[in-house]
């Protein structure tokens, strides 16, 4: 089709040409866009007033807009996963409380260890870093349990890695206990000779 439009075009070139311009033409051109430079001078900006109704809407929509957002934002931070806004009481009483005992040896475990912190950083480092790949494990199915479509097995993995926490725990307070004792004798060895 526009190979045919290019040869009629070609083909036709005269008759297209026939009508030649007025020799004024660009002299009216001039003229009006000089006339139209004149005209774009600078004008002095109006000052534009408003009503006190119309600022009073305006106010009022940002206002109704600010707050709907806020409690988009407070609903969605209540429905984060990992937070505490699941009931472990409704999936099952019994395994709340084991895990909420556990939870509580395992933070009490936790003070004390970080007490060795003082003494000995780099066994406290060593031992802190095994808790926190316990931790992240723990926090992975505290996550999942939003989800989950069996949440009292996920509730008794919970349970489980809480209690393995609490066991290391013990482990890595037993070792620090026996290292001071075997310090203590040293020294008390030491002196008697």
């Amino acid at each position: 089709m526009s190979k045919r439009l290019e040869d009629f075009m070609a083909d036709n070139r005269e008759e297209f040409d026939d009508l030649v311009p007025r020799a004024d033409i660009w002299n009216n051109i001039s003229k009006e866009l000089d006339a139209w430079e004149a005209d774009e001078q600078p004008k002095k900006r109006e000052a534009k007033t408003y009503s006190l109704g119309f600022v009073l809407r305006v106010a009022a929509m940002i206002i109704v807009v600010m707050g709907i957002g806020f409690g988009v934002y407070t609903q969605s931070q209540k429905g984060q996963p990992g937070d505490n806004s699941i009931n472990l009481a409704e999936i099952n009483p019994t395994y709340a409380k084991q895990q909420a005992q556990y939870a509580s040896l395992v933070e009490t475990k936790k003070v004390q260890l970080k007490k060795v912190a003082k003494f000995d950083p780099q066994l406290y480092n060593e031992f802190n870093n095994e808790l926190l790949k316990m931790q992240a494990n723990y926090s992975k199915l505290r996550t999942d349990l939003a989800t989950s479509p069996n949440q009292e097995r996920v509730l008794r993995a919970m349970i489980r890695n809480l209690q393995v926490q609490a066991e290391v725990l013990n482990q890595q307070l037993s070792v620090i206990e026996q290292f001071n004792q075997s310090k203590k004798d040293q020294q008390n060895g030491t002196k008697d000779i």
